[in-house]
């Protein structure tokens, strides 16, 4: 029996030595998202758009941030170039109840926007923010993910603070469009 359990511990030491020595440090080969990313990416370039990341998170606490921008509602769903250019259409807020964003912004700083939007029901939580740039337009897409089995959210109202980066937009006029499935939000953007 001793020489079953030493086979036994010997064993289990060199498949944890194996697959820590060897083990790949990236995340896997997920060939149906890396396969759809890759075709996103070529489809958008082809019609003129650019996709930024930018930084999005729900903070615990809220900070407020400058405002002033004259926003102004918009008929919901995806414009009709950004629709046939994705593959997958992303699953949208159902409506905006207070956006914050200010009227301009430096190309040397970061622009924030701040948002609250309600889902349609307590099966979808936020998954992120997509930034598209064509031209003058600038679209924010914030994406969510249906839950499984029986999860449910804790509200219909998520509170997301978006952050595009430094340096991503440059000097001049923008419209900005804050994409919901029943409603928008839309605002114009100086860049200096």
């Amino acid at each position: 029996m001793k020489w079953i359990v030493l086979v036994i511990v010997l064993s289990l030491g060199a498949y944890t030595y194996l697959t820590l020595h060897y083990r790949k440090q990236h995340r896997s080969f997920e060939p149906y998202e890396d396969i759809r990313d890759r075709a996103n990416t070529l489809r958008l370039l082809s019609a003129g758009f650019q996709r930024i990341t930018v930084n999005a998170q729900r903070p615990a606490d809220p900070q407020p941030i400058s405002g002033g921008a004259r926003i102004t509602p918009a008929p919901g769903g995806l414009p009709e170039a950004l629709r046939v250019t994705l593959v997958a259409p992303p699953q949208l807020p159902a409506d905006y109840l207070r956006v914050t964003a200010a009227p301009s912004g430096r190309t040397r700083l970061p622009y924030p926007v701040q948002f609250t939007c309600s889902v349609g029901d307590h099966h979808q939580q936020f998954a992120g923010v997509r930034l598209y740039l064509r031209a003058d337009q600038i679209m924010i897409v914030p994406e969510f993910e249906r839950l499984g089995g029986q999860l449910l959210a804790r509200s219909r109202e998520s509170f997301v603070l978006v952050t595009v980066p430094a340096g991503a937009l440059k000097p001049g006029r923008y419209q900005v469009s804050l994409i919901g499935a029943r409603t928008s939000q839309t605002w114009p953007l100086q860049v200096h």
